[in-house]
């Protein structure tokens, strides 16, 4: 090989190695950041959480109350009235938010006057005996009607003896 070209030999490696290795751009000499990356966590399935079931809202029926019935000119309580008031006043103390007017009854013989005030005997009868039962007595409320509604329009006994009576209409629930 001849001087000349073992000269430019030379000059080509040290062009070369002035250069660098290759032709491109020089890299980026920044240090790598290590990618951030969210902590594992299992995958289980996303599940709407479990909502327990309300109680279905039961709404009183005046038909739901027992009546309770009372012997001729008389306020007392009999047996058969005291256990309609029970059964009664479990179901008041069953729904507390509702409350109930007791109305009195009379058959129709007697005074207009008269019977309204043995309705209303009646009538409180059958609110202190709840009251005495644990209902509450602000939920209670009274009234007479005498011998203006009869439930039988009957002139003897059996109508008679159903109309002495003391019922149940709710007035708020």
């Amino acid at each position: 090989m001849s001087r000349k070209i073992c000269a430019i030999i030379a000059f080509l490696v040290a062009a070369m190695m002035l250069i660098g290795p290759g032709c491109g751009p020089k890299p980026d000499t920044a240090p790598i950041e290590p990618a951030v990356t969210e902590p594992e966590t299992p995958t289980e399935p996303i599940t709407e959480p479990t909502v327990e079931p309300q109680p279905e809202v039961v709404r009183l029926t005046e038909d739901q109350f027992q009546i309770a019935y009372f012997d001729l000119d008389k306020y007392n309580l009999r047996g058969d009235a005291r256990s309609a008031l029970e059964a009664n006043a479990r179901l008041l103390k069953d729904n507390p938010n509702v409350n109930v007017l007791i109305e009195g009854h009379c058959d129709e013989r007697g005074t207009v006057e008269y019977n309204l005030a043995l309705g209303e005997k009646r009538a409180r009868a059958a609110m202190d005996y709840l009251v005495s039962l644990g209902v509450d007595g602000g939920r209670l409320e009274t009234i007479s009607y005498g011998k203006e509604k009869p439930v039988a329009l009957g002139h003897d006994e059996s109508s008679w003896s159903k109309n002495r009576r003391a019922e149940f209409g709710i007035t708020e629930q």
